[in-house]
């Protein structure tokens, strides 16, 4: 697994929106979803209905970007890397807590185990600037 700087986790524990990549039959599927770091994974909500979730069974590969978009001050860390879809469990309890407490919309609308899974995304592979990380 990837280990991330201290630049970068910082970066990456101060937002909470990223865009996710999946792919089935060679056609991309990019949309934005909420995220947490865990353990030097990334951690991203879903439904069973979602075409991200329907890609993930057929194909584990994806990749996420998390940026700050600023004319001549962008920064971004891309990564890629295997997903595993966590639906139950004590794994799936600890994301639901991380995601119960800094989510407002998941205390309004809660869920529990195996009503909707979670994605753990873990990295093989990423690359970040405007973070200064060396």
């Amino acid at each position: 697994m990837i280990e991330f700087s201290e630049k970068e986790t910082e970066f990456l524990n101060s937002l909470e929106e990223a865009r996710i990549a999946t792919s089935h039959e060679d056609i991309p599927h990019v949309k934005p979803v909420s995220f947490v770091l865990y353990k030097n994974a990334i951690i991203v909500a879903t439904d069973y209905e979602t075409r991200t979730y329907k890609n993930l069974k057929t194909n584990p590969n994806t990749s996420v970007t998390i940026d700050i978009y600023k004319s001549g001050g962008h920064k971004a860390i891309v990564i890629q890397g295997q997903t595993e879809i966590i639906e139950n469990g004590k794994e799936f309890q600890k994301f639901y807590e991380i995601f119960h407490e800094k989510f407002e919309w998941v205390r309004r609308d809660p869920w529990k185990e195996n009503e909707a899974p979670f994605l753990k995304i873990i990295p093989s592979n990423k690359s970040s600037w405007g973070l200064n990380t060396k």
